[in-house]
């Protein structure tokens, strides 16, 4: 909590105090009616049948009933300290890993060496995000885009176990160089993120290159358990995390990233500010079971016991008199219980957006094409490109930015939408046509230039291969890692000193 933040969002509210108070202090002030005694008691005994004199009472039925006031007016004013985060962008901040890759890291003073040990480190911290996106870097002497950010941690294990030293083109220590190439690709994000460096040592030279970021960095050293980095210390704001056996190292980098990517939520004026007077609700409720009157509670409460479940209402436990579907949809979002919270949903919108993170992307696709604002179209784009339906992914970006022109995340998805179906049709002809493995087709006709690869007509020998999907021959890639790496590796020098 950043009370620098701390704000009332419906400050008016406040101004019931002031009736409020007035009412306490008048009703408090107000001398209690004496206590009457039979005669003819001695004044000792008198005395000592009195349970409490006046001017000795301090608590009254008024003081319980004027503080859940003041409760209900604080929580209606809307405190709040945070910002509500976007529902299409993940509540994690994107991360950028920068692994060094090294001779030095495969050193066996961490058993059984400090780049396998990092490797188990950076899987922990992406289990532990699950469901947020990580890019991932690897840099000895120049750094290298190993992996851009990705929900789909699948993805980035293969490729951070093909990462050696020997896949390396140059020696070296770029980490100045690998912060440039993590922050181009944060650039592209639409949310605030950090950089996380995994390493076991720091060239002096790269300091400087490091402490004139603006960018959020951590580091997590990969060194036996006491074991410091002395030029860490020149960088100013640097969140170092040492390593650790357990997991707590893990469970610290989490916090602190999650802290920050919060406190850069707090300065976009773009969100809204999320209202926590619900908070106050809690000690109100709890305040009001010690005002009451004899039996009145257990009446009224039997009652409505014996009216509720007859009721018009959604009930269907005991949360539906507590707290609306969407409420409960919220609550189960929180808890990343995606599934539950998308069949517990009223508003279609968020419905679909539970719908999206539970990974049902045809369920999505469909409660937001139904919807006519650009966010819903949007969404149904993600949910399309996802179920690689790339076709209706385009149409959805495109409608998105006629509902809202210059939309600069829309445009971006529907370029990248275009690339995927080119490059998935160019892969299908290809197979089709048997010019990966040399062998032509007879006759091949397109009938529908416009959408290639959709309808085709092909002729080949009956001992010629089958024509595969996209899919199929992208599975059927069998390239040594460690080698796919060394090659674009060595490629992107080439491109760089062109």
């Amino acid at each position: 909590m950043d009370l620098a933040d701390f704000h009332f969002i419906r400050g008016y509210y406040l101004l019931l105090l002031i009736p409020i108070l007035a009412l306490w202090w008048r009703i408090r002030s107000k001398p209690l009616a004496e206590t009457k005694l039979p005669t003819g008691i001695a004044p000792h005994l008198a005395e000592a049948l009195l349970l409490g004199k006046e001017d000795t009472r301090r608590t009254q039925p008024i003081d319980a009933a004027m503080i859940i006031a003041t409760l209900v007016i604080f929580a209606a004013s809307g405190p709040t300290w945070s910002r509500a985060p976007n529902p299409l962008i993940a509540d994690t901040a994107p991360l950028v890993i920068a692994l060094k890759v090294t001779d030095s890291m495969e050193s066996s003073d961490l058993a059984p060496s400090r780049l396998d040990r990092a490797r188990f480190k950076i899987s922990d911290l992406i289990n532990e995000r699950a469901g947020a996106r990580t890019a991932l870097i690897a840099y000895a002497g120049t750094p290298h885009r190993v992996a851009p950010l990705t929900e789909d941690a699948n993805i980035l294990r293969p490729l951070l176990e093909g990462l050696t030293p020997a896949v390396m083109p140059k020696d070296g220590d770029a980490a100045a160089d690998a912060l440039e190439l993590a922050q181009s690709i944060l650039n592209d994000s639409d949310s605030p993120g950090a950089v996380l460096f995994v390493l076991d040592d720091l060239d002096p030279s790269q300091v400087s290159g490091l402490s004139s970021s603006n960018t959020e960095i951590f580091f997590l050293t990969m060194l036996p358990v006491g074991g410091r980095i002395a030029q860490l210390d020149s960088i100013q704001n640097a969140s170092v995390v040492a390593f650790s056996n357990d997991d707590r190292d893990v469970t610290q980098l989490t916090r602190r990233i999650q802290s920050a990517y919060t406190a850069a939520l707090d300065d976009d004026d773009r969100l809204d500010w999320q209202d926590k007077g619900w908070i106050l609700a809690w000690p109100a409720a709890l305040l009001s079971l010690l005002w009451f009157r004899k039996g009145w509670v257990v009446r009224w409460a039997i009652l409505a016991l014996i009216v509720l479940p007859t009721s018009g209402a959604r009930a269907e436990g005991w949360r539906d008199w507590f707290f609306t579907p969407d409420q409960q949809g919220q609550i189960a979002m929180n808890q990343k219980r995606f599934g539950e919270a998308a069949e517990v949903f009223e508003d279609p919108y968020h419905r679909g957006y539970a719908y999206l993170r539970d990974g049902q992307y045809a369920e999505a696709s469909s409660v937001f094409s139904k919807l006519d604002t650009p966010e819903a179209a949007f969404a149904e784009g993600m949910a399309r490109i996802r179920n690689r339906e790339y076709r209706p992914a385009i149409s959805a970006f495109e409608a998105a930015l006629e509902r809202r022109p210059n939309w600069p995340e829309a445009q971006h998805n529907l370029d990248v939408s275009k690339a995927i179906l080119d490059y998935v049709e160019t892969t299908r002809e290809q197979s089709d046509t048997g010019e990966e493995t040399g062998i032509g087709a007879d006759d091949t006709v397109f009938d529908n230039d416009a959408a290639r690869g959709s309808d085709t007509t092909v002729q080949a020998a009956k001992d010629g291969p089958q024509s595969l999907s996209a899919d199929q021959w992208i599975s059927m890639i069998d390239t040594d890692m460690q080698d796919f790496l060394k090659n674009r590796f060595l490629l992107d020098n080439q491109e760089q000193t062109e």
